[in-house]
């Protein structure tokens, strides 16, 4: 089935770049904001980095909206009964964008070596690894040591890409001088960077599906206000503005404008789950009946109508409903002020200040911390606004220091990839804001993650999941917020922009012109 899968894939693939011919061409300027930091995408793993770098290297595998598997440097795999084997068979006649053959050995350096070092996430997810192997030049082999059930969902471009073992191997890998000019297998190569103005990519001439890519070239603009953004989209400067670009009360007016698309497809792999850490350590939010407080306290329905511009969907628990395994049968947390109350009455709350810090990404997210204040405040919890900048918040949320704090973390796809690591006690460690770091610790829970995790039948880890978020949204670690929805807006002659769900960050191998 699978293999059947990946032939369709690719004769599609081959019929559209036929179909298109006559579209192909041109050039896309995009929004890139803020700046990356570098573009190597094996060491470094932020939001803009992706976006850019994305389109530069490549994995095995590509995910379509639904979170099914789809080709890309594997045209075909096949996973053994047991769960334990997955055979994946290469692409024929790919190259590196120095024009160095690529094969399989390249696959097993890059998940066995370099990333293994560089990439704390993927590495979670390879302890279940016993070997990498390359039988060929065309197949590579991940045997696993127990089945986990999200495996076939760690290998998108951010999760594991695909380095070149000829530059890399026996180098120092944070200081090799082809990071400032990174390589790839991608549909466009990289061209130059122009500090603080734009980042250039190319067509990939090489590239090893026929008719792709369809564009020349890309621009990803460096624009650092989010009112000048929105004017340069206006004007026509750029074709693309990447979710979160703008502020979300431009969004309605830019959306609005004669010959502009809008999606909010593109976010179900990273499935951006919005939350209050609520230390659960110390103070008022030590007591769970404080934290069940707040979630009645917040009139979740009105920041997402009125702060996010309708963008977004009010969570029930801990899993995203764009994840796998997600379940609404669970305590729904309603706006009810009465309830909140009668809480911090059991509990005799005295009124003992509260600090809120919130998440410095722009005005919105202010506007959203003083809509919390005031529900707060409306039930009797005394807010004080702890702000600061972004250096301000890694360090007081990595250090523990505060009672409330907003942040948004990613799902990939799996509560095994990216919920579990905000619940379960072994994640407790200062000097990380990506952790559990609200202190949250129910050991007998902890064991069914890890079981969960393990399961190689699906419908055992989904009434395994439902079990854990119940219990989790009982007892409430973390104030859920809101499930962020990040509109992209672009022209509407820019045709396939999103095709993938992790949207633009992979999607400019389809994208064209229409003329």
């Amino acid at each position: 089935m699978n293999y059947l899968k990946a032939t369709t894939f690719l004769i599609a693939a081959a019929l559209a770049g036929t179909a298109l011919a006559a579209e192909t061409g041109g050039r896309l300027d995009i929004v890139v904001q803020p700046e990356p930091p570098g573009l190597m995408l094996g060491l470094v793993q932020n939001g803009p980095t992706q976006l850019v770098a994305g389109d530069i290297y490549e994995s095995l595998l590509r995910y379509n909206t639904d979170l099914e598997p789809q080709p890309s440097l594997a045209k075909s795999w096949t996973i053994s009964d047991d769960g334990l084997v997955y055979t994946f068979t290469l692409q024929d006649g790919v190259k590196w964008h120095d024009g160095t053959a690529f094969s399989a050995d390249d696959v097993v350096f890059s998940a066995d070596v370099f990333l293994r070092e560089t990439h704390a996430r993927l590495r979670s997810s390879l302890k279940y690894v016993d070997s990498i192997t390359a039988p060929d030049a065309q197949t590579v082999v991940f045997t696993l040591n127990e089945p986990f059930g999200p495996f076939i969902s760690i290998f998108e471009t951010g999760t594991m890409p695909i380095v070149p073992k000829h530059i890399y191997e026996g180098t120092d890998y944070a200081n090799n001088p082809a990071n400032a000019t990174p390589i790839g297998t991608g549909p466009f190569k990289f061209s130059a960077w122009e500090k603080g103005s734009y980042i250039h990519l190319v067509k990939n001439e090489d590239y090893y599906l026929d008719g792709l890519p369809k564009l020349d070239e890309v621009f990803y603009r460096v624009i650092p206000d989010a009112a000048a953004r929105a004017v340069a989209f206006e004007t026509g400067e750029v074709d693309v503005l990447p979710g979160g670009s703008v502020e979300n009360w431009d969004v309605p007016r830019l959306t609005a404008m004669e010959g502009v698309c809008s999606t909010g497809k593109g976010w179900e792999f990273f499935a951006p789950h919005a939350w209050m850490w609520l230390n659960n350590r110390e103070g008022p939010t030590a007591d769970k009946r404080f934290r069940q407080a707040v979630m009645y306290a917040m009139d979740r329905e009105f920041v997402r109508d009125v702060v996010w511009n309708g963008f977004g969907k009010v969570p029930t628990g801990p899993v995203s409903s764009k994840t796998n395994f997600y379940t609404d049968d669970v305590n729904i947390y309603e706006h009810d002020p009465a309830k909140a109350k009668a809480l911090l009455d059991e509990m005799g709350y005295n009124g003992e200040p509260v600090r809120l810090l919130p998440l410095p990404y722009g005005e919105t997210w202010q506007r959203w911390a003083e809509a919390v204040r005031q529900n707060l405040s409306e039930v009797g919890i005394k807010i004080e606004i702890d702000a600061t900048d972004v250096a301000g918040w890694n360090e007081k949320t990595a250090q523990w220091d505060y009672d409330m704090a907003f942040t948004y973390l990613y799902q990939y796809g799996d509560p095994a990839l990216g919920v579990s690591r905000t619940y379960v006690a072994s994640n407790i460690a200062k000097g990380s804001p990506w952790n559990n770091v609200q202190g949250y610790v129910n050991e007998g829970l902890d064991a069914k993650w890890d079981a969960a995790a393990v399961m190689a039948d699906p419908s055992a880890r989904a009434d395994a999941y439902v079990d854990i978020q119940k219990t989790i949204v009982d007892d409430v670690p973390v104030a859920w917020l809101l499930e962020l929805e990040f509109p992209t807006i672009y022209r509407c002659d820019v045709q396939d922009l999103v095709t993938t769900a992790i949207g633009i960050n992979d999607g400019l191998r389809d994208a064209w012109l229409e003329k």
